[in-house]
């Protein structure tokens, strides 16, 4: 049977431990007991981890021998903010399928009151991406960064690739050839980028691509997009 895995909210050596919310769940809806053994994500490795204490919203483990691990592929999703709900929804997805890190964008069709709300929104944002990361068991969740402005986020140095409805000649597909070792996407919000913006992108030295014929949801357009990316990655 397979381990649940949790990542370690302290480590220290050979010791880590859940706190909070986090322990809290291990014990008072697992019912986990002392003795019992998880697989504890540390940031560096995938350790076997044995429960050794138990209190008010502390787990302590005893971290005994390191999981194989198959190194993550790099790819980054700059994802403009659109409805919380569905971004919330893309955020989960992408972590369960293994995005390294999302930026919020703020686009110009993003909604003010919504680009307003996102800087306090993305500890809600962290927190789904670490459940998920949990559930898929990955040894690490995701990097959640801080709300940006297009014109002002660091996009890397790797492959860059804008979605774009307007184009005609690239799929994503062939965009990634020869496949790169690391890469960002960039997925516009409802109503997709404006002419400026995808100016900007081509003067950034973007490359524009599309998912095909049909007109996507901002949130299946990132799952899509990130499920395509990483096969190609890997």
């Amino acid at each position: 049977m397979t381990r649940r895995r949790w990542i370690a909210d302290e480590t220290n050596g050979n010791t880590a431990a859940l706190v909070g919310d986090h322990a809290v769940h291990l014990t008072r809806v697992l019912r986990a007991e002392i003795g019992e053994e998880f697989d504890l994500a540390t940031g560096t490795a995938v350790r076997r981890g044995t429960i050794t204490s138990i209190s008010d919203k502390r787990v302590e483990f005893a971290l005994g021998v390191e999981q194989p691990v198959v190194p993550a592929p790099d790819l980054t999703l700059a994802l403009a903010i659109f409805k919380f709900d569905r971004m919330e929804w893309a955020i989960e997805k992408c972590t369960e399928l293994g995005v390294a890190r999302i930026i919020p964008i703020v686009a110009r069709r993003t909604d003010s009151h919504l680009s307003g709300a996102a800087v306090k929104r993305r500890e809600r944002w962290q927190r789904i991406a670490l459940q998920a990361s949990e559930q898929s068991r990955r040894p690490g969740p995701p990097e959640i960064a801080a709300p940006a402005k297009l014109k002002e986020f660091a996009s890397g140095t790797g492959s860059r690739i804008v979605l774009a409805e307007s184009e005609n000649n690239t799929r994503l597909r062939d965009a990634m050839q020869p496949w790169p070792s690391d890469v960002t996407l960039a997925i516009g919000p409802e109503g997709g980028w404006t002419a400026d913006e995808l100016q900007w992108f081509r003067e950034s030295g973007w490359t524009a691509a599309s998912l095909g014929d049909t007109i996507l949801r901002a949130e299946t357009a990132a799952i899509v997009a990130t499920a395509l990316a990483l096969d190609a990655l890997q």
